[in-house]
């Protein structure tokens, strides 16, 4: 015979078991099955994020290269296919996929929160470079188009992100792609640097190792097969062709290119003056505003009187005030030298 006290304690432990199974809204039935939703919209958010780049590059989009974007096997990727092209996103012309007119438009929306929330993390926030792709990457499926309209004007309605990479407006409008890849210019060509790939990880950290940024003028010295060598800032970089093919340029005519050889503020010795031209736009946020709360604004005499081991940092005089600023800032402060004033 059952002893009642343990066919209570067995039948409360199976209504315990059974509710946290099936609880409206709060079982882990509904749990997993919110989880799935959202998962599948968040996969088809990034399918269609892929699709949309496919077609700015004007290139083919396939179920292999969905496949190979979003990580998933090609049978994964052929049903998302499936119910992009049933929700009426995605339209199918043979082996290539196109979107709709609803599918871009969804596509803008997922871009637009990424490029704007990569945009204020790096003119508002200290976070690192290498980290604004993954945070905007969760961000983009969390953000409704009120929200983004929000940040965006918060931040100054931005046009592009920080990589250079266009901002849709809220309408979906976006410019047409412009430039070439850096490892297509000739020697003794000038350009500016209008955008950097961020994708893939690797590449990227090797590109902002080389202290480059959108907005940056460039001389290529040589191309090869093997290298890519070019001056910027007053320094000589090198990049293999597949790094340098994440990066775009615009081609400077002639007249346009800047005359002579502008220094930046960690070319000085001590003892010697120049006066600032401006901040880099790779300084941003609470660096750059620091730097211009010291004083270090276009007209300001700047002048270098102490150096710590290796330079790194370099104490120099602004205002009647001395302060210490780390050399990776100071190759980002551009001067006029006192030589070139006089001339």
């Amino acid at each position: 015979m059952t002893d009642p006290l343990i066919a209570l304690i067995a039948g409360i432990l199976i209504i315990g078991f059974l509710s946290y199974i099936f609880w409206p809204n709060f079982g882990l039935s509904d749990k997993l099955k919110r989880w799935t939703q959202d998962t599948e919209r968040v996969q088809i958010e990034d399918a269609l994020k892929h699709l949309y780049d496919c077609e700015y590059r004007n290139i083919s989009c396939t179920i292999n290269s969905i496949a190979g974007n979003l990580s998933i096997n090609a049978d994964r990727a052929a049903k998302l296919v499936s119910r992009l092209e049933a929700l009426g996103l995605l339209a199918i012309q043979g082996e290539v996929l196109q979107l709709t007119a609803q599918g871009r438009s969804y596509a803008l929306r997922i871009i637009r929160v990424h490029r704007l929330w990569e945009r204020y993390l790096a003119d508002e926030t200290s976070t690192k470079e290498l980290d604004w792709h993954d945070i905007a990457e969760k961000q983009e499926h969390l953000f409704t188009p009120e929200q983004a309209d929000k940040l965006a004007a918060q931040i100054g309605n931005p046009v592009y992100d920080p990589h250079g990479d266009p901002i849709p407006s809220s309408k979906g409008d976006l410019p047409t792609k412009k430039g070439k890849p850096l490892n297509e210019m000739l020697p003794g060509e000038f350009a500016n640097i209008i955008h950097i790939e961020d994708e893939p990880p690797a590449i990227y950290s090797q590109i902002l190792a080389q202290g480059l940024y959108p907005g940056m003028q460039i001389r290529v010295l040589e191309v090869s097969d093997k290298r890519i060598k070019f001056e910027a800032n007053g320094e000589e970089c090198v990049l293999s062709p597949i790094i340098a093919k994440n990066i775009t340029v615009g081609i400077i005519q002639l007249e346009k290119q800047v005359e002579g050889k502008y220094k930046v503020l960690s070319s000085l010795k001590v003892g010697e003056k120049g006066t600032v031209l401006g901040i880099a736009k790779a300084l941003r946020g609470q660096q750059r505003r620091r730097l211009m709360d010291l004083g270090i604004v276009p007209g300001t005499e700047i002048e270098a009187q102490l150096e710590s081991l290796n330079r790194d940092p370099v104490a120099y005089k602004v205002r009647g005030a001395v302060i210490a600023i780390r050399k990776q800032q100071a190759d980002r402060i551009y001067l006029e030298s006192k030589e070139s004033e006089k001339g």
